[in-house]
């Protein structure tokens, strides 16, 4: 017999908030695959077939680093990922101690792959500039094997135990971990963001700084470094969709086709040099969907005091965020734009400018659609918050149903 729900404690139940979540991961939210179920992340995990036992087809077992690099197992394989990483890691070594006796001035090959590239030798030794360039396509092929070792490792020998610990309900593991990797990645990136938006002119938030000086092709070596680390992250999470690593979604050709977007919007503003922007953007994005992560996962605990007054906390940083922060930058589109110079109103690639008159309109309007969207989950974040208010316990009769059916089929398979 089902337990009553406890009136003493308010309580937004779990699919309340994850329909919410669900809708927003449309901006910037954390996708993150487990597997088809919980048992493919487990090492040693194998499948039942013709009466015999073989390894699931993405488990994180390994079948051999040439096996899982053929078949894009290190992907979900920490080891055979690592292995990726270490060989590269190698070779650049070798190459550092080889090659002062056979070429000095020829530059390490592997380089690329570890460091950011395109220095530009005429700028300060004590405050270097970068340039763009096709190596920086290298480093973000390196990095997207980083990210997925980086997850695997997290999800299965960090988020995995915790899950366990706190017994969190097996129909909920695969959540708790997605939304314990965004948390923990949202949260690095904001604070990351933060440090580098304070070593630029557009700290807090000082748009005006957007447009001056333009082009700001000369990046400062970090924010270089967070660009990129932002593109592989995003290019690897697009490889998970296709590979459909993680469980079917009803959206699935909606999410690859912003996965899609997402990867044109983070290019096409490093290619036209508008990283500052970008990197302000990138922050209001990051930060709430720390909170948001967050809420989720104390909803999987089921600390319902601590989880009615994180996300309290976390309506009003999005509101500042995503929609106060979003417009100050929209209105500096609008209206600062031409703070540029004039020199810097055309379109002349070879000189880093790209701004003609026109351009004004497809950076704004990109991001007023944004907005739109964030608009639209606003609505559905206090649309929520009124169903708690409203009601002590918001519950969903479905979502119980649900639960417990995967529960039972889960135990099943155990």
């Amino acid at each position: 017999m089902a337990r009553p729900p406890d009136k003493r404690k308010p309580h937004i139940h779990a699919q309340s908030l994850g329909e919410t979540a669900h809708h927003m991961k449309g901006s910037s939210e954390l996708h993150i695959s487990l597997g088809q179920d919980f048992a493919h992340r487990s090492p040693g995990t194998r499948t039942r077939k013709n009466g015999k036992y073989a390894a699931a087809p993405w488990s994180t077992r390994s079948q051999g680093l040439w096996n899982d690099i053929k078949s894009f197992r290190w992907i979900v394989v920490p080891s055979s990922s690592l292995k990726i990483l270490l060989i590269v890691g190698l070779l650049w070594a070798s190459w550092e101690v080889v090659a002062p006796y056979v070429s000095r001035d020829l530059p390490n090959p592997f380089a690329p792959l570890f460091f950011i590239s395109h220095h530009i030798p005429t700028s300060s030794p004590g405050d270097p500039r970068y340039r763009k360039g096709y190596l920086d396509l290298v480093f973000i092929a390196y990095h997207i094997v980083f990210w997925s070792f980086v997850r695997q490792m997290i999800l299965v020998y960090l988020l995995t135990p915790v899950a366990r610990h706190f017994r969190v309900k097996k129909a909920k593991l695969v959540r708790f971990g997605e939304q314990g990797y965004a948390m923990l990645y949202f949260a690095a990136m904001a604070v990351w963001g933060v440090r580098i938006m304070s070593q630029l002119p557009t700290w807090w938030y000082d748009t005006k700084y957007f447009w001056i000086d333009y082009p700001h092709w000369e990046m400062k070596p970090e924010l270089k470094r967070y660009y990129l680390m932002q593109a592989s992250y995003w290019c690897h999470q697009l490889i998970i969709l296709l590979l459909k690593l993680e469980k079917p979604r009803k959206d699935y050709n909606e999410l690859v086709a912003h996965h899609f977007v997402t990867l044109w919007l983070v290019g096409w503003s490093y290619l036209i040099n508008l990283t500052l922007i970008g990197q302000a953007v990138y922050l209001s994005m990051d930060l709430p969907d720390t909170f948001l992560a967050l809420s989720m996962l104390l909803n999987y605990l089921r600390w319902d005091r601590v989880k009615i007054t994180v996300f309290a906390v976390f309506i009003s940083i999005w509101s500042y965020f995503r929609h106060w922060l979003n417009w100050v930058i929209l209105y500096s589109v609008l209206f600062e734009f031409d703070l540029m110079p004039e020199s810097s109103k055309r379109w002349a690639p070879e000189d880093g400018v790209w701004m003609v008159w026109w351009m004004k309109y497809q950076v704004f309007v990109p991001l007023l659609a944004l907005q739109g969207l964030n608009l639209f989950w606003y609505f559905l974040i206090w649309r929520l918050a009124y169903r708690a208010v409203k009601d002590i316990t918001v519950t969903d009769d479905r979502s119980d149903v649900e639960d417990d059916g995967e529960d039972d089929a889960e135990g099943k398979d155990d």
